[in-house]
C-alpha cells in the first residue's frame, strides 16, 4: 500500500490523531473541516454562511496543497447541527463548484466537535 500524508499550513492542523488528508491510488480522503482560523484556535462562528465559508476554504487549502481543485471532487459528506441550516450552507458549498457537481450526503447530527454547526468532508480523485 502507498499511501501519501497531505497536510497544508493553511489549513487547521489535526485536533486529534488524524491527518488532515491521505491520498491512496489516485483518491485522496479529506478529513471533515469545521471553521477553524488556520494558525489560530479561533472558530469563525458569526453567521452559518460565514462559518460554511471557512469550512469551504479549509478544504480548498488542503485540496491545494494536493494540487488538486474542487473540480477534482467525487463525493462529500456535510453534516450540520440543524437542518434548518441546508439552504444557506447549500448556497455557500455551490459557489465552490461548477455545474458538474460532486455525489453528495447531507445530515443533522446530534453533535459536532467544538459546537460548530456544519463539517464537510470530501472524496477527490485526479
Amino acid at each position: 500500500m502507498n499511501k501519501k500524508v497531505i497536510n497544508s499550513v493553511n489549513a487547521p492542523a489535526p485536533i486529534g490523531p488524524y491527518n488532515q488528508a491521505i491520498e491512496i491510488n489516485g483518491l485522496v480522503f479529506i478529513s471533515g473541516q469545521v471553521a477553524l482560523i488556520p494558525g489560530t484556535n479561533t472558530i469563525m462562528m458569526d453567521s452559518i454562511e460565514q462559518e460554511t465559508e471557512q469550512v469551504m476554504k479549509n478544504l480548498q487549502a488542503i485540496l491545494m496543497e494536493a494540487e488538486l481543485s474542487f473540480e477534482h471532487v467525487v463525493k462529500t459528506s456535510i453534516f450540520l447541527s440543524n437542518m434548518d441550516y441546508f439552504a444557506d450552507v447549500n448556497t455557500i458549498y455551490a459557489n465552490y463548484f461548477s455545474a458538474n457537481f460532486p455525489a453528495r450526503e447531507t445530515v443533522q447530527v446530534a453533535g459536532l466537535p467544538r459546537g460548530v454547526n456544519v463539517e464537510i468532508s470530501m472524496i477527490a480523485a485526479r
